[in-house]
C-alpha cells in the first residue's frame, strides 16, 4: 500500500459547469426528439427540413463543442490559479 494520503475533491457544480453540460447535452436532446423535425416543409434549396435540420445540428453541434471546451479550460485554469497548482 502508499504511505502517501488519499485526498479526493468533491465534485464542484459551478454556473460555468452547468453551461458546460447544457453545450453537450443540446444536440442530444434536439436529435433525440425527433417529432420536432420530422416533416418535409419547409424545404431549403429544395432539400426536406428533415435532412438539413439534421445537417445544421450537425454545425451547431460543433460549435457547442468548441465553446464547451474552451469553457472547460478556462474553468481548469481558474481552478489550478486558486489553489496554487500548475495550470496545463
Amino acid at each position: 500500500m502508499s504511505d502517501q494520503p488519499h485526498v479526493t475533491r468533491a465534485a464542484t457544480v459551478t454556473p460555468v459547469r452547468v453551461a458546460i453540460a447544457l453545450c453537450l447535452v443540446a444536440p442530444f436532446v434536439a436529435m433525440l426528439w425527433v417529432g420536432s423535425y420530422a416533416k418535409t416543409d419547409p424545404t431549403f434549396i429544395g432539400i426536406p427540413f428533415f435532412y438539413w435540420y439534421q445537417m445544421l445540428w450537425v454545425l451547431i453541434s460543433t460549435a457547442l463543442t468548441m465553446l464547451a471546451y474552451q469553457l472547460w479550460r478556462r474553468d481548469q485554469r481558474a481552478r489550478a490559479g486558486r489553489e496554487g497548482g500548475a495550470s496545463q
